[in-house]
C-alpha cells in the first residue's frame, strides 16, 4: 500500500485575527507549506518543534504520546493553528514533535475535514457523500 503524504498549508490563527483587527499587515501572518504523512493510527496533528517556532504557536500544555513501538514520551501541545488540505480548512492544536521530525496528520484532522484515505492512489480525498463541504456526525 505505501505511505500517503499530502501537501498541507499551516497558518498562525492569532496572526490572522490580528491582521483582521488591523494590528499587523497581511504579510506578517506566519504560515508555511509542507508535506505531512497521513497517519490513521495517530489522533492529533503533530508538527516538528522548528515548524511550531516558525509559526509562532503558543505552547500551553503537555500530553503523553504513545509511539508505534509502544514507547511513551511527554510532549508539549501548541496552537492554535489553521490547517488546510486541498480546499478544506480547520483550526486545531498540535502535539510538538522533535525538531525536523515528520509532520503527522491524525484522525482529528481527517474527521473534521471529512477526508477519506485512498491508499491505492496515495492520496486523501473528500468524502464522496459530501464533495463540497465536510459532513460531520453530531449523534
Amino acid at each position: 500500500m505505501g505511505e500517503v503524504n499530502v501537501k498541507i498549508f499551516l497558518e498562525n490563527i492569532i496572526d490572522r485575527l490580528n491582521f483582521q483587527s488591523g494590528l499587523i499587515k497581511e504579510d506578517e501572518i506566519r504560515n508555511l507549506k509542507t508535506e505531512g504523512l497521513v497517519d490513521i493510527g495517530a489522533v492529533m496533528l503533530m508538527l516538528p518543534e522548528d515548524m511550531v517556532e516558525t509559526l509562532g504557536l503558543d505552547i500551553f500544555g503537555k500530553v503523553i504520546v504513545t509511539y508505534a513501538n509502544e514507547s511513551k514520551e511527554e510532549c508539549p501541545v501548541a496552537g492554535p493553528v489553521s490547517v488546510k488540505i486541498g480546499q478544506r480548512e480547520m483550526r486545531t492544536d498540535c502535539v510538538v514533535g522533535k525538531p525536523r521530525s515528520e509532520t503527522l496528520i491524525g484522525q482529528i484532522v481527517l474527521e473534521e475535514l471529512d477526508l477519506i484515505v485512498d491508499c491505492n492512489a496515495h492520496a486523501v480525498k473528500p468524502n464522496p457523500e459530501s464533495p463540497y463541504l465536510p459532513m460531520l456526525k453530531m449523534k
